[in-house]
């Protein structure tokens, strides 16, 4: 089976340690994964300096580095991926681009244009439950808009992880439900 063309984003911390390991291991499976730095280099020790310096930056500064790093390859037929706020990024460059293959979310969504189209994109999201940061009315609300936007949109929820769960270097750090993401994930990926 060929391996698809990965973009990947990291978090409000950066691109750190968890974010390279994540790419090797979606590369061990066969596929090409690209970690584009919206940061230039910078990471952080907690979440709100990332925060802070995301608000510094500004949110279409950094929409544009992603569109940047994801340009010379969204002729081939990416699939955008992300780990919480570059899930929010991967949201916006996946339905923005006719030609995306899927729509990888592991901890974050973003909110949608009432316009939006996502023409049957096939969309994963993996996420604590509950989410600090993704409520349950606002990811029924997010559910329901992206599969009125056309998405074909597949939920995995994990009862009592934190909420960067994939991330060993982290307090919300949770192995099973970890392990059980990257399985899923990898059989979604499998399917496009």
């Amino acid at each position: 089976m060929e391996g698809m063309n990965i973009m990947l984003f990291h978090s409000t911390y950066g691109l750190r340690p968890a974010v390279h390991a994540a790419a090797d291991r979606l590369r061990a499976a066969g596929h090409e994964v690209q970690v584009p730095d919206l940061f230039e280099g910078r990471t952080f020790a907690t979440f709100e300096e990332g925060a802070a310096y995301q608000e510094e930056v500004g949110r279409d500064e950094l929409l544009k580095r992603a569109v940047l790093a994801s340009a010379p390859f969204s002729d081939r037929g990416l699939v955008y991926a992300g780990f919480s706020f570059g899930g929010s990024v991967a949201q916006h460059l996946a339905l923005a681009d006719d030609k995306a293959r899927g729509l990888l979310l592991l901890h974050g969504t973003a909110d949608l244009d009432e316009d939006a189209s996502a023409d049957e994109l096939p969309v994963q999201l993996h996420i604590a439950d509950p989410d600090p940061y993704e409520t349950h009315d606002w990811l029924t609300a997010w559910y329901l808009r992206m599969r009125r936007a056309g998405a074909d949109v597949e939920v995995h929820g994990y009862a009592g992880a934190g909420h960067l769960f994939t991330d060993p270097d982290l307090e919300d750090y949770d192995a099973e439900a970890a392990e059980e993401t990257w399985k899923a994930a990898l059989a979604f990926l499998d399917t496009l």
